[in-house]
């Protein structure tokens, strides 16, 4: 039995029917414009939904437990409204303010940042730097009471709509290729151009931009954290950002689960339901098993995540699981919708080209191997059950 509060069942219950009233009836329209309406974080933060971390002076809740957030993920994924990257913006990014930024940083940016005013991004991603963040070419100067800030990124979540962005750039002059500075970069400053809104394989209501920035004059008091800390306070916030994945993947998997069996319920072929058909039944069965075990599985890393107790290697661990198996979920619910699973009027068909960028961001499923079999080889092992 999954472990939620009573105040948590309220909180699910609420956001269900925000989504239902206020997300989902006009996503369909977003998806023909290409972007979400700003006014869904205005909505969100109005009702308290969109940042429940911050303290209350800061529009929050002022509640930590990673399982509210779980719950907006999963209730998202359950009502297909993954697009709307409230989430990214909430507690991918807002951490980012909380952890690193300064009481004059905290003040004049999360009070609007929780009301839906401000929208964040964060631009880690270049043209030729992805999961490697030693390759990045974006370079910051101090130039006295401003860095001097150029380069670009790609692939940039919220890259249209966000008003504030925590970009990665490596500090000019420094001996090592990882100190890299944290910049706060407001809308609207010279020299900060936006390119395309990229079309995409799926997902196509969630802005994802190209940035461009030309001599762009940061001031200090914009500077998250020290000077050249940036790729440590990165790593920082990669588990969690891995485990916000895990989360999502489990709930798409389920989702996906359920829209499937509904299917070969009711579908008949040769004379009886497709779900009487030893094959259906021994796939399903199988899924069945490896998403309750990843849910599981994730649960606990929530729990360890609220201990102060995930690490990147665990981290890693869920992310790769849980893209894996919700990405095996998604091809065998195509499958198994027949040609019907590749007609857009059918969920599953979206939900397979939605799914795919998740074996992708937040670091692939091959930097996630990669992670974990470091660990494994390293002196410093330590299994799960030890």
């Amino acid at each position: 039995m999954r472990q939620f509060t009573e105040e948590q069942v309220l909180f699910r219950a609420a956001y269900r029917r925000f989504i239902e009233q206020e997300i989902a009836p006009h996503l369909e329209t977003w998806r023909e414009a290409g972007i979400v309406d700003r006014s869904a974080f205005r909505k969100a933060g109005e009702r308290g939904f969109l940042m429940i971390w911050p303290d209350e002076q800061f529009g929050g809740m002022g509640e930590n437990d990673f399982r509210y957030e779980q719950i907006i993920i999963e209730e998202l994924a359950r009502a297909r409204c993954n697009e709307f990257y409230a989430p990214l913006h909430s507690r991918l990014v807002g951490p980012y303010l909380q952890n690193f930024g300064n009481d004059e940083q905290r003040k004049r940016f999360l009070p609007k940042c929780a009301s839906g005013e401000t929208i964040l991004a964060i631009a880690m991603t270049e043209p030729g730097a992805g999961s490697d963040l030693a390759g990045m070419k974006s370079v910051s100067r101090d130039m006295g009471d401003h860095y001097l800030l150029n380069g670009s990124k790609t692939y940039i979540s919220n890259g249209i709509n966000a008003d504030v962005i925590v970009v990665a750039a490596k500090l000019d002059g420094a001996e090592s290729p990882y100190a890299l500075n944290l910049l706060l970069v407001e809308r609207g400053m010279d020299g900060f151009e936006r390119g395309r809104n990229l079309k995409k394989m799926g997902q196509p209501a969630q802005d994802t931009a190209e940035l461009f920035f030309n001599d762009v004059k940061v001031p200090k008091e914009n500077l998250l954290g020290e000077p050249g800390k940036g790729f440590y306070y990165l790593m920082e916030g990669l588990a969690e950002e891995r485990l916000m994945g895990a989360v999502g993947s489990a709930a798409n998997a389920r989702h996906a689960f359920d829209l499937t069996r509904d299917f070969v319920m009711s579908r008949q072929v040769m004379g009886e339901a497709l779900s009487q058909k030893q094959n259906t039944q021994f796939r399903m069965a199988e899924m069945d098993a490896e998403i309750d075990m990843l849910q599981v599985y994730v649960d606990h890393c929530v729990q360890l995540h609220n201990d102060g107790r995930l690490t990147p290697n665990i981290g890693a661990k869920a992310k790769m699981l849980g893209t894996e198996i919700a990405w095996k979920m998604m091809d065998l619910g195509v499958q198994l919708h027949g040609g019907a699973g590749y007609m857009q009027e059918y969920p599953i068909c979206r939900m397979f080209s939605d799914e795919r960028i998740n074996r992708i961001l937040a670091g692939s499923s091959e930097i996630m191997r990669y992670i974990i079999g470091r660990d494994i080889f390293s002196d410093n092992y330590v299994s799960l059950l030890d």
